[in-house]
């Protein structure tokens, strides 16, 4: 009987602190359609993203380019990079990965002067430090496109903490959107998906630990057995059954 009793006691132990389960994906679909005006009016605002193979095919050029804009966007005014943006791409020699990663300190000096681009001394630097960066991922992999598209998508957090770690302010939403504009699939944790987030009891405030990242990872993949979509539509769902 005392074992029993100690048995049920360490089972409601573990409970508690594992926490209340998750919701059904299908319950939060369901209430982010309502907000939205129906299921076809959901479904008519996700987008795919793009297969392994065609995020293979992009060249290596191209990473280093959307990586650069989203470096600096983060905090500025969007519309005012996307204005400037043929600029940047003359100046930064259509993002050539072998010229940029041999920037230097004269470069930087040149460029922060250089009217065609936005003048920001450290995120100029970033090119260089991201052009070399793309340059191991084709080293280790065949070329970045290989690398982004063959990674798990249940280790999602593990590819931003490798971005974070060995690329240059490529942490936070910067990363996360520029994976979303080139296509790989994952997640943003914008404002909206991390209050539905802390909504389901999966994390208290906006995550930062390894620990609270590994503990969303894990909510996308129940979600993701759960119904079969992608990463980008959880978190895009997600995001629609909280915000407007």
């Amino acid at each position: 009987m005392y074992k029993t009793y100690l048995l049920c006691f360490v089972q409601l132990c573990i409970i508690f602190l594992k926490g209340p389960p998750l919701t059904h994906f299908d319950q939060i679909y369901a209430i982010a359609a309502q907000r939205k005006g129906g299921e076809a009016a959901l479904e008519a605002l996700l987008k795919p993203g793009k297969s392994p193979e065609q995020l293979s095919a992009i060249t290596d050029d191209r990473w280093l380019s959307q990586m650069t804009k989203c470096v600096f966007q983060a905090g500025f005014n969007w519309k005012v990079v996307d204005a400037m943006w043929p600029g940047f791409e003359q100046v930064f020699h259509h993002f050539d990965i072998g010229r940029c990663s041999m920037l230097n300190d004269d470069d930087v000096a040149r460029f922060v002067n250089d009217k065609r681009i936005v003048r920001h001394g450290t995120k100029i630097k970033s090119v260089q430090q991201n052009a070399v960066f793309i340059e191991n991922l084709g080293q280790q992999y065949g070329s970045a496109g290989k690398a982004f598209g063959q990674w798990p998508g249940d280790d999602f957090t593990g590819l931003l903490a490798l971005m974070k770690k060995q690329g240059a302010r490529l942490g936070g939403n910067t990363g996360q959107y520029f994976l979303r504009f080139m296509g790989v699939d994952g997640f943003i944790l914008s404002k909206d998906v991390t209050a539905r987030l802390i909504h389901e009891n999966v994390i208290d405030k906006t995550p930062a630990s390894k620990k609270s990242m590994a503990q969303v990872q894990a909510a996308f993949n129940q979600w993701h057995s759960e119904s079969g979509r992608s990463l980008t539509d959880i978190s895009r769902i997600l995001a629609m059954s909280i915000g407007p």
